[in-house]
């Protein structure tokens, strides 16, 4: 995978000396936001009208690809394809123009053809039931004979072209496959990658990007949309694939990430998590025209699946568009991406193997164990059970902030889809500071748009509130414990403190570091009876995001010890600490903890700390000593 910023750099500057040609659908996705307080009953037939408060016109399909390639501007773009003589192809087609595209075979059929174009109504925030327009097209001869002229002189003058085709039915010709394929044969050189849904069984001497149910039904898999697919099955799909035309494949697997096989083999790109709202509309044109420029450019099939995977992650975070990735925007997800490991394992706990029938899981069959200088633990979920409930406190105020006076008025539904947007990002959140918790909070209450813009209070703001609320709960429970109405085994991961006298006793040395207020921190190890193991090496949160964070801790404690791979270890149950050891290649220890037992593992911290990347699962530390026999190889 990629370090740095070099590479991609590379790659940014190589494909401006790119010209690419692409074939394809090209259409344009129509948005109308519906608002009732404009609509009237018609006098005309007695029915309500539906009044269109905004709209907007985004380019789609094969054209949305084309938006991707000119954000990463190469040196030039010719389209070839065909439009209808109505109000929606003229939008297209200045919208093209605008991008500085060659438009010369960019063909106005007359008759029999209306520019594809997917209506898109909203109301009241949410999609109603695409209108389509273009299904009902048919080609003429004299159209499919100009659009082959366009293919043969793009094959002639451009570094790669882009055969994409989304729309059923859109080829209505058969022989227009036939001649497209004699051409393909001719330049059986130039880079042809083929992006179709529906004809990509008849193409010939193409690259190949497909999906993993496209590829499953090219191998002729019985397969609907919706279904999982083997891991193992997935790559002989795509070696199958690459054996009948000896030309790289790019499996496509969303979140997931990509399989690539070329003549080098198999490589296998990691997802990337992100914590925002993700719209996968788009991501896989994004994915299309990165590879195309990556191979124009002469960059190998694995490289290029890399930058092209960083480019949808891009997109997928931009909402209620077909979005692009420019070059600037790619730089910044390579540089701290998140990458999401072994997404098999973590979602099907069958395939857990287990350390001599103990309770704790090797995620990899070689974990780099024997050599452990300093342990960085994460404090709340991983030793202290003193917040446990923070998720129940958060969310709530979360959700009163989004939807601010509405709150007791919501329907049912949007109280849901807020709900689940919260739970969505507290899940993924777990483990960074408050203080970005309510900065994301702050997006999402723009994000809504239920609150008016003067009202929506800043991070701080939030905070204060969360905190107050929090504080009470914790305050409570800490009077309980030195009052001796509960013990410090009452708040405490099983096994805990037990397995830290151990690593003391090794003269390990040990660091706390939280996503909570540092003061906070340091209080609630004391009153728990173990801040003096880590001999002041407490970190939290400082009020500056900038100041602090467990990545910044990370980096200084390798840098102050000169430090490589596994000599640190990072114990965490928090997503966040298990990235980034693995960003620094220390070993990952993932505490699966249930923070209400105390004990015992919890199925989904288990599945996204695997997802983070840990090494090893542990539900707790009850069963410590194997635990350390096997992080010191004794």
């Amino acid at each position: 995978m990629f370090e740095g910023r070099g590479k991609v750099e590379d790659i940014l500057e190589r494909i401006k000396d790119v010209k690419v040609a692409v074939y394809g659908d090209f259409c344009i996705d129509a948005y109308w936001f519906i608002d009732p307080r404009g609509s009237e009953v018609s006098v005309e037939t007695g029915l309500r009208t539906q009044a269109v408060r905004k709209h907007y016109y985004s380019l789609g399909g094969a054209s949305n690809v084309v938006s991707n390639l000119a954000a990463l501007e190469p040196a030039g773009i010719k389209v070839i394809g065909v439009t209808g003589n109505d109000i929606f192809g003229r939008e297209l087609t200045k919208q093209l123009h605008a991008l500085g595209v060659d438009t010369d075979c960019l063909i106005e059929q007359e008759n029999d053809f209306d520019t594809v174009t997917f209506g898109k109504p909203y109301f009241e925030g949410r999609e109603r039931p695409r209108i389509d327009f273009g299904f009902f097209n048919k080609r003429s001869e004299e159209t499919d004979h100009l659009l082959l002229e366009g293919v043969r002189n793009a094959l002639k003058h451009s570094d790669v072209l882009i055969f994409n085709q989304q729309v059923p039915g859109s080829i209505t010709n058969k022989s227009f496959i036939e001649e497209t394929n004699k051409l393909f044969k001719e330049f059986n050189d130039k880079v042809v990658l083929l992006d179709s849904r529906h004809y990509g069984h008849r193409f010939t001497n193409v690259y190949r990007r497909t999906n993993d149910l496209e590829a499953a039904i090219l191998n002729g898999i019985n397969a609907e949309i919706g279904e999982v697919f083997k891991l193992e099955d997935l790559r002989q799909y795509a070696l199958n694939l690459y054996s009948r035309s000896h030309k790289p494949v790019f499996l496509t697997r969303g979140w997931r990430g990509i399989i690539t096989v070329d003549e080098k083999g198999i490589h296998e790109i990691p997802g990337i998590q992100v914590l925002k709202k993700l719209d996968a509309v788009g991501a896989g044109d994004t994915t299309t025209s990165a590879l195309a420029l990556c191979l124009g450019a002469g960059i190998c099939p694995a490289d290029a699946a890399e930058f092209a995977n960083f480019a949808a992650a891009v997109t997928g975070q931009k909402l209620f568009q077909t979005g692009t990735a420019s070059g600037s925007e790619i730089l910044q997800v390579a540089e701290d991406a998140d990458y999401i490991y072994q997404p098999e394992l973590a979602c099907d706990r069958r395939q857990a193997r287990y350390i001599n029938s103990s309770e704790i899981e090797l995620c990899y069959t070689s974990v780099p164990t024997g050599s452990i200088k300093h342990i960085v633990f994460d404090h709340d979920g991983t030793i202290s059970t003193l917040r446990q409930g923070w998720e129940q406190i958060m969310v709530p105020v979360m959700i009163k902030a989004i939807l601010g006076e509405q709150y007791h008025a919501a329907d049912e539904t949007l109280y849901h889809k807020v709900q689940n947007r919260v739970l969505d990002y507290v899940d993924k959140s777990t483990g960074i500071q408050t203080i970005l918790q309510m900065e994301a909070l702050v997006e999402m209450v723009r994000e809504f748009g239920i609150v008016a813009e003067e009202e929506i209070l800043d991070k701080f703001g939030y905070k204060q509130i969360y905190n107050a609320a929090l504080l009470e709960m914790v305050n409570k429970r800490i009077k309980k414990l030195r009052a001796d109405e509960l013990d410090v085994p009452n708040f405490t991961i099983k096994g805990a403190l037990a397995f830290l006298w151990r690593l003391k006793q090794k003269e390990v040395k040990l660091y706390l570091a939280s996503g909570t207020d540092v003061d906070d921190v340091v209080a609630e190890s004391g009153a728990l009876g173990y801040a003096d193991l880590f001999e002041g090496r407490i970190y939290g949160a400082l009020g500056d995001p900038a100041k602090y964070s467990k990545k910044m801790v990370i980096e200084k404690i390798i840098r102050e010890n000169n430090l490589a791979g596994a000599e640190l270890t990072v114990i965490g149950d928090g997503p966040v600490e298990i990235q980034q050891c693995r960003k620094h290649n220390g070993l990952a220890i993932g505490i699966a903890s249930d923070e209400v037992r105390r004990y015992g593992l919890n199925i989904h911290k288990r599945e996204r700390l695997i997802k983070a990347g840990a090494h090893i699962i542990a539900p707790d530390f009850s069963q410590y000593k194997q635990l350390i026999s096997t992080l010191f190889r004794q």
